[in-house]
């Protein structure tokens, strides 16, 4: 994503001036805005570095520059935090937060539900290629109201666990993301309607008995991710996989 349609022996600031040209912006002009944006994404101290030796985040910064020095009315974003450190991806969010503050209509597409909860106005989840749920972060939320999440992180998850548990206790839905692949470390996720508490030594002996080492166990609240796996009956990891 953050490399594609740059010119690596080209500095940033080069880079940008190139893309202005094409945009048929004056010289004048594209030097302000070139400045401007610069200072918004945070690489006035790299622009006269060459891309090449550009980490990731100051690509993926480079890139949402690129993309607003023809100052557009719309964005079209594709997973634009994907493989960033934490604070780059804080950065990039603040700016695509602040294009939609100051009137910007920005169109974004991804896995991290935290981010979508963070950022969006409307939120669209599509399952095979249809939209299977529309609405506010909010009154996506409302379609799971009065179920409650256990999340479990254990080692030594392995494959079939879901049904194991599905079988023996009357689940909504229960999803397993794998951490680790070396060590089968996952985060077990099951959502309940009414109370979690008390299918807990169920589930405890269910992991037990399948010789799961549990690390963390907590009672969560549903959040989105659990709006997309009541709609679709999968978690994110297995809709990237497919």
């Amino acid at each position: 994503y953050s490399d594609r349609g740059f010119y690596w022996k080209l500095t940033g600031r080069e880079n940008l001036r190139y893309y202005a040209y094409l945009h048929h912006i004056l010289p004048r002009e594209a030097e302000k805005r070139i400045e401007k944006l610069l200072k918004l994404v945070e690489l006035k101290k790299d622009a006269d570095r060459l891309v090449e030796e550009y980490s990731t985040g100051m690509k993926s910064r480079l890139n949402i520059a690129r993309a607003l020095i023809n100052e557009p009315d719309t964005l079209f974003l594709d997973e634009p935090t994907i493989g960033l450190d934490p604070a780059s991806a804080r950065r990039i969010k603040e700016i695509i937060r602040k294009f939609a503050d100051d009137g910007g209509t920005v169109f974004l597409t991804t896995h991290n539900m935290e981010e979508a909860d963070q950022l969006c106005d409307r939120i669209a989840i599509i399952n095979r290629g249809r939209i299977v749920a529309l609405g506010t972060p909010g009154e996506l939320k409302e379609m799971v109201q009065g179920k409650q999440v256990l999340e479990v992180e254990a080692v030594g998850v392995k494959n079939g666990l879901v049904d194991v548990l599905q079988k023996k206790i009357n689940l909504s839905y229960a999803s397993v993301t794998i951490v680790d692949p070396s060590s089968f470390k996952a985060r077990i996720r099951i959502g309940f309607d009414g109370r979690g508490e008390s299918a807990l030594p169920t589930i405890l002996e269910v992991l037990v008995r399948e010789r799961v080492k549990i690390q963390h166990i907590r009672l969560l609240e549903p959040s989105l991710e659990d709006v997309f796996i009541t709609l679709t009956g999968k978690s994110f990891d297995e809709e990237e996989n497919r």
